[in-house]
């Protein structure tokens, strides 16, 4: 299957913690970064996952927002330290590539924020992403 999603990273589940109806699966990535993905208990079911387990993380570039330093007190469980490797305005939005441990992060983002954050080439960023709006897949 082809997905439009352009951020893939492979990696293995760690724990999985169920709820009612949604459980929280940590990941770590193959970069060695941890990743927390909220999803459904059924879907935890269906996709057999467990400790060990292989798994694809997707988010959609939308998704993605950028500080220039690490967010203290905050609600959002992901937070991927990176080096900006290119920016491309456009009148409205910005896209923006990541270099992370293990692979290239897409952020789209507005223009305007990506001019008051100063973001070029080689700037340190971190990516935020809740644990919501990480899907997971398996082979």
């Amino acid at each position: 299957m082809t997905l439009s999603i352009r951020n893939q990273f492979p990696g293995t589940v760690t724990t999985v913690t169920a709820g009612e109806a949604m459980a929280t699966v940590r990941i770590r990535l193959d970069g060695g970064q941890d990743l927390t993905a909220a999803i459904t208990v059924e879907s935890v079911t269906e996709l057999g996952l467990a400790q060990g387990s292989s798994v694809r993380a997707l988010v959609k570039s939308t998704e993605v927002s950028l500080a220039t330093a690490p967010v203290q007190n905050v609600s959002i469980r992901n937070q991927l330290p990176g080096t900006v490797t290119a920016v491309a305005t456009g009148a409205a939005m910005a896209t923006v590539k990541i270099a992370v441990e293990g692979g290239v992060l897409t952020s789209a983002i507005t223009a305007d924020a990506a001019t008051d954050l100063a973001l070029v080439a080689g700037a340190p960023v971190v990516a935020l992403i809740k644990s919501t709006e990480v899907s997971l897949a398996t082979a």
